[in-house]
């Protein structure tokens, strides 16, 4: 069997690879991208992005938030982790990511696609239960629970 010298190239890692998104709420939306590169490409989802070599998840996640929406955020905490299996069009994995998820508060900026978001925007968080949006895997759950999560740290500075 012939294989793609893309799949030649680069040995499948052995390992989970670990990775950040970045959860921002504000004002009752939440920002997505669209994503230019597989796993997911076209569809919505957190900014994010591996976790370099010496780098922690929160700074990781406001990294990458910057570098694919140009938006500013301090991170809160980490708050879930979901598994994303990258596979070929036979079925066998290519790769199998851990996202992080980092629940962060906006400080300032508005979203500009960057480096390798096709879109970047705010989505009402009610919008995301539409069946025409094309959103990546687990992204309606894991924004109602950063926006509980968000409600809950707002209502901790009132106190």
């Amino acid at each position: 069997m012939k294989t793609s010298t893309a799949e030649t190239s680069f040995p499948l890692p052995q390992h989970p690879i670990p990775a950040t998104i970045a959860a921002v709420v504000r004002d009752g939306n939440v920002l997505l991208v669209r994503r230019a590169n597989p796993p997911d490409a076209g569809r919505w989802g957190f900014p994010g992005g591996k976790i370099d070599q010496g780098e922690t998840i929160e700074d990781a996640a406001i990294r990458e938030l910057l570098e694919e929406t140009g938006v500013r955020a301090d991170p809160l905490r980490v708050f879930t982790a979901v598994d994303v299996f990258d596979r070929r069009q036979d079925g066998t994995l290519r790769r199998h990511f851990i996202l992080v998820a980092v629940l962060c508060r906006w400080t300032s900026g508005e979203p500009v696609a960057g480096d390798d978001a096709l879109e970047a925007r705010w989505f009402p968080l009610e919008d995301l239960d539409q069946p025409t949006l094309a959103l990546s895997l687990d992204v309606a759950e894991v924004a109602a629970e950063a926006a509980d999560l968000m409600s809950q740290e707002t209502s901790d500075l009132k106190t």
